[in-house]
């Protein structure tokens, strides 16, 4: 009988002499023996260059076969990885590295000079290179140390305002998220999963995790248009894509060839991320009426908090659903008591994902970890992640998403969520992307103020304001609609919220 796993490179162990598919990048393909053989090179290769438990790895390459094998290989040198997404530049890779210390960076030799100019000053980081790591010989006599509380891996918040936080998850974490997605998804080995998110983000991580413990299929995809990702889905005969919402708009709105495209093996899609405008969603139904659609919420902090059930779309299409298996969610207002059903407050998690939090951040730590408040300390109460989103959870337990506590627009004395604003305008059928902001206002604090990209040319803003002024308060319709022709977003693919108000204030 296999020994349950306790450390993240266990899961890829368990199927070192298997000859199953475990990964294909573009021409390239791996099984799951010569997957765990680059791991082991790679691992000996850090051994050889003096990584010591516990010291942080940081990994920059572009996505692909030598990311998946230089995070687990971290794992078995008994490393901590971070991953930095290969969008990332200049002072952005300079400050994860000097903020994580990281003793070693993990590149490849097209990279390196760009490397190299960022640690200028870094003088304790030392660089290998992916093309040499893979020719050191590979042995099973790696010393092996280490539980699951030990700190696994650091993801890097990507902010575009103030500097990124690292988020630290242990072994116990990454486990936890994996086993719980696997059970909920009903992941087999006989997944395909296509890989299209970055492995920097937690939800791109999980998915090779989950593959990984299975032993499935992993393809990954670097797309430029809609249709990259149609072709893969089809020619891969993919099950399985996770996707944020740009993807879902892109694929909906951008992509001619999934309307032609049958896809008989695509067994589900999730998102995560951010809220999926409800006419998109109608519109992936109805492109993919063999495909379950997974709707989930969930914040690097905790990873994942809830999900919704393909079978309650029609009844809840605005509902973020209930709690993943093994957690716990509520709600919980100013004073610190649960909020009661319809009543809005703070979303909390409380469960095994729950991360460690932010690397040699104690003060910013101790505003998201927090005593449990329903369990006080002598009754065995615990550690929960209060999210700061504002959530409202309803008779049956559902739980549906208001906003981000810190991104509500504040207008006249009203509460506004910009994610109810950017459904009303969506629901014009003009758009393909809506970002609804707050910006200064000298009478009402703030004025509402939308920013779209049009499907057609030559949209006429007046009367969609109109239109949306049907169904939406007076205080909460835009003050201005604007036209643009796309919406800047973060290295995981997020709309860039504080981009777009930074790019309209900084002028005055």
């Amino acid at each position: 009988m296999t020994p349950s796993p306790v450390l993240l490179h266990h899961l890829l162990a368990s199927h070192a002499q298997s000859d199953r598919p475990a990964l294909i990048d573009g021409d390239r393909q791996l099984d799951y023996r010569a997957m765990h053989e680059g791991v082991m090179r790679f691992a000996c290769a850090l051994a050889a260059a003096g990584l010591q438990r516990g010291e942080r790895v940081a990994i920059f390459l572009p996505r692909g076969i030598e990311e998946c094998l230089a995070i687990f290989a971290t794992s078995r040198a008994m490393g901590v990885f971070v991953p930095i997404n290969a969008l990332l530049r200049g002072q952005q890779i300079s400050h994860i590295v000097a903020d994580c210390g990281a003793r070693i960076v993990i590149t490849n030799r097209k990279l390196s000079p760009m490397v190299a100019e960022c640690l200028e000053g870094i003088s304790d980081a030392q660089v290998l290179l992916v093309e040499d790591m893979a020719e050191v010989e590979a042995h099973d006599v790696l010393p092996e140390a280490g539980i699951g509380e030990d700190l696994a891996a650091i993801l890097y918040t990507s902010g575009s305002t103030g500097r990124p936080k690292g988020v630290m998850l242990s072994h116990r974490n990454l486990l936890a998220g994996t086993r719980i997605v696997r059970t909920y998804l009903g992941i087999t080995p006989a997944e395909r999963i296509l890989s299209v998110l970055p492995l920097s983000f937690d939800y791109g991580l999980n998915q090779l995790l989950t593959a990984v413990e299975q032993g499935a299929l992993i393809v990954i995809l670097t797309f430029r248009f809609g249709d990259d990702i149609v072709r893969a889905l089809r020619d891969h005969r993919i099950t399985a894509l996770a996707g944020v919402p740009t993807i879902w708009a892109i694929l909906t709105k951008a992509a001619p060839l999934l309307p032609k495209t049958d896809l008989p093996h695509l067994r589900y899609i999730t998102n995560s991320g951010g809220a999926v405008p409800s006419q998109i969603v109608t519109n992936l139904r109805k492109a993919l009426p063999h495909t379950d659609v997974f709707l989930m919420y969930g914040l690097t902090e905790a990873f994942r908090s809830t999900f919704l059930s393909p079978e309650e779309l029609d009844r809840r299409p605005t509902s973020i659903g209930k709690a993943i298996p093994e957690t716990e969610i509520f709600v919980v207002k100013e004073d610190g008591s649960r909020a009661k059903p319809g009543e809005p407050g703070i979303l909390v998690h409380r469960g095994p994902t729950v991360s460690l939090g932010y690397w040699n951040r104690p003060e910013e730590t101790a505003k998201v970890l927090k005593q449990n408040p329903l369990r006080p300390k002598d009754l065995g109460g615990d550690i929960v992640c209060f999210s700061g989103d504002l959530a409202v959870e309803d008779e049956d337990g559902f739980f549906s998403f208001i906003g981000r506590n810190d991104a509500m627009i504040k207008s006249s004395g009203y509460r506004i969520s910009p994610s109810e604003v950017e459904e009303a305008v969506m629901a014009t059928g003009r758009f393909r992307q809506v970002a609804v902001i707050g910006l200064p206002d000298e009478f009402a604090g703030q004025k509402v103020h939308a920013v779209a990209i049009p499907l057609e040319p030559g949209v006429e803003t007046a009367p969609i304001l109109q239109a949306v002024s049907a169904s939406l308060a007076t205080y909460m319709v835009p003050r201005d609609l604007e036209i643009v022709d796309a919406l800047p977003v973060t290295p995981n693919g997020k709309v860039d919220y504080r981009e777009l108000v930074r790019e309209r204030t900084s002028n005055g």
